[in-house]
C-alpha cells in the first residue's frame, strides 16, 4: 500500500519535500517508531477524542498519553472521551483504522498539537496506512495544518 491519496496530493500540490518510509506492518506508534529508527519524541501519534458529538485530533509524541484534565482545558470543555474506532472510521474513509495522519484540517476535524513537538526540526507519523511513515520539516506540517499547540500529554 501506498500513502493516503489525499495526504500526497495535499502535500505536492504545496511544494514540501518529504520522505516516505515503508516499514513491516505495525499497530503502535512506538513499534512503528523503533521499526524505522525515529525516535519516539519525534514521531507523532493521533488520537481521536470527543466531546458532546464533536470530534477532535490531539496529536502527540509516540512515547506520551494524552492528559485529559489538560486536553479538556485545552479544547475548553467539560467532557471529554476517547473516540472508539468505529465512530471514527468513517471521519478517515481512505486511511487503515487507526494510521490517519496528524492532517485532520483534511478530514474537517480540528487538530490540536501537544507543545512538546514544536520543538523538532522534523516531524514523523503515519501516512493512512499500518505500513507507511512520512518525514518531514515542522515547518512545513504547522503551515499546512495550523495546528492549535497546547499542554495535552504526559510521558509514559
Amino acid at each position: 500500500m501506498a500513502i493516503c491519496e489525499r495526504l500526497k496530493n495535499y502535500l505536492d500540490s504545496n511544494g514540501v519535500k518529504y520522505v516516505t518510509i515503508i516499514h513491516s506492518t505495525a499497530f503502535t506508534s512506538q513499534e512503528i517508531a523503533a521499526s524505522v529508527h525515529i525516535k519516539g519524541k519525534e514521531f507523532a501519534k493521533c488520537v481521536i477524542v470527543k466531546s458532546n458529538g464533536r470530534f477532535f485530533m490531539l496529536v502527540i509524541p509516540a512515547d506520551h498519553k494524552v492528559n485529559f484534565e489538560k486536553a479538556k482545558g485545552a479544547l475548553n470543555v467539560e467532557n471529554l472521551s476517547l473516540a472508539t474506532e468505529e465512530e471514527f472510521r468513517q471521519l478517515f474513509p481512505d486511511c487503515e483504522t487507526g494510521s490517519m495522519p496528524p492532517f485532520g484540517n483534511l478530514y474537517d476535524v480540528p487538530v490540536y498539537a501537544d507543545e512538546k513537538l514544536r520543538a523538532n526540526e522534523e516531524i514523523s507519523f503515519n501516512a493512512g496506512t499500518h505500513n507507511d511513515v512520512v518525514k518531514m520539516k515542522m515547518s512545513d506540517y504547522v503551515r499546512l495544518v495550523n495546528p492549535i499547540f497546547c499542554d495535552l500529554s504526559e510521558h509514559l
